[in-house]
């Protein structure tokens, strides 16, 4: 996965003029390669959150911010969360191509196989403080499992190994995430089934059991949720994705490097984003439901408030995600009839933003955040894991970076510079002489 250089960048610096490659993507993305920089000239350069700098050469994920454009591995996410399956998004995106019938058939089959925990690990739920956060719960059950497969956690693992990890994984996160959920709250685990699909309907029946006269989840239900997990599935080298990548480039086994992503997503500047949503409405809803004051408040510089889920820092027009979940946003709430006023809510907070002259000159239209974090409050998930589904999405996208960072002829450990800002040398005084 190498991209050769098209042209030359000319940098002018402490008297000497350097030329640095210039490197073009498929899209023609264009990066200058400063790997030359500190040994020529002595000095770095200085981009704060890595905002400006491209970390590696990926083929995964395609996304323009400016178009609202995402790909995964060419295909535009607006077909793939019409008509694709979670497990071939997950195969798309980790081996490249969609699967034909005879793959899609084996890959599925080999994550009913793997769906179930290893024996002894459901104990481990059963020692948990009460009231931890299921992302915690995630975090650490993740990174024990490398504890029972201690035959794929040495450092340079073959693509047998790798493709092994990687339905491990696939397969039994999504039911560590329902055994949580209902270990939680004091209910006995559903056992996942081989006859519905793995990660959706599969998913539902362990966090809510049997449903429906055939005992299977709604459609509309599981197919609001596949596609959340669709479009969850990878951003390319946001901060979970670049964190997977980094702790993996110290040659860390797959499943604390995996983990290292799930702690990453935990933040509310990245995957609590669809949690602050619900949390915001309550705020809103407690305070009488004035939504026209937030509104208002959110234009008002000096109020320190935020209208979550509108806007986003990537896409500088329409975030293509929300467009998609808007539409499955509206059939679950009519399917279900939920009558819920934190619900009703977001409509009308939703439909007064997008008349709002403030927020649509400045683009600041409803994002995915908002859309998820009212479905999912619409299914009966928790609001405390929303998070979780966002990593049992973004788990296909990380292992792929994974996989495809072990695989690179261009593979080296993560190691950033700095500036450093502190004090210059100084002499030790014992602590007889301080006074």
């Amino acid at each position: 996965m190498e991209a050769p250089a098209t042209e030359t960048a000319k940098l002018a610096f402490a008297g000497k003029t350097l030329e640095l490659p210039v490197i073009a993507g498929t899209e023609q993305e264009k990066a200058i390669d400063i790997a030359a920089l500190r040994d020529k000239t002595g000095a770095v350069t200085l981009d704060l959150g890595f905002g400006n700098t491209a970390s590696c050469l990926s083929a995964i994920t395609f996304l323009d911010g400016e178009r609202g454009v995402l790909r995964y591995r060419g295909f535009p996410i607006e077909q793939l969360a019409e008509y694709a399956t979670y497990s071939e998004t997950a195969y798309l995106l980790i081996y490249g191509n969609l699967p034909v019938k005879r793959e899609l058939e084996q890959f599925t089959s080999r994550l009913a196989d793997r769906s179930g925990l290893p024996e002894g690990m459901e104990d481990f739920f059963d020692h948990l403080p009460k009231g931890i956060h299921p992302m915690a719960v995630l975090f650490s059950a993740v990174a024990a499992l490398s504890g029972y497969y201690p035959e794929l956690t040495h450092p340079n693992p073959t693509r047998e190994e790798i493709d092994s990890i990687i339905l491990t994984l696939l397969a039994q996160i999504p039911t560590i995430a329902a055994y949580s959920y209902r270990k939680g709250n004091g209910l006995p685990v559903i056992p996942p089934r081989r006859d519905l699909s793995p990660t959706t309907a599969n998913f539902l029946h362990m966090m809510f059991g049997p449903a429906g006269a055939d005992g299977k989840p709604d459609e509309v239900v599981v197919s609001a949720l596949r596609k959340i997990l669709i479009l969850h599935a990878d951003h390319e080298q946001n901060c979970s994705t670049s964190t997977v990548r980094l702790v993996g480039s110290s040659r860390a086994n797959a499943f604390v490097s995996i983990s290292s992503g799930i702690g990453a997503l935990w933040g509310p500047l990245h995957g609590g984003a669809n949690q602050a949503v619900i949390e915001m409405l309550e705020k809103i809803h407690k305070d009488g439901g004035n939504f026209s004051k937030y509104v208002a408040l959110a234009k008002d510089k000096t109020s320190g408030f935020r209208l979550m889920g509108f806007g986003h820092r990537v896409y500088k027009n329409f975030d293509p995600r929300s467009r998609i979940l808007k539409s499955s946003c509206d059939q679950v709430l009519e399917r279900l009839g939920v009558r819920d006023p934190l619900l009703d809510l977001a409509k009308r907070l939703e439909e007064a933003a997008l008349k709002d002259d403030y927020f649509v000159s400045r683009k600041l239209y409803p994002n995915v955040d908002f859309y998820s974090g009212i479905i999912l409050r619409a299914i009966g998930i928790p609001t405390d894991q929303f998070t979780v589904i966002f990593a049992l999405g973004r788990l296909a996208g990380w292992l792929a970076h994974w996989r495809e960072m072990l695989e690179s002829p261009g593979f080296r450990i993560g190691r950033p510079r700095q500036i450093y800002t502190g004090s210059t040398e100084r002499r030790f005084v014992p602590l007889a002489q301080r006074g």
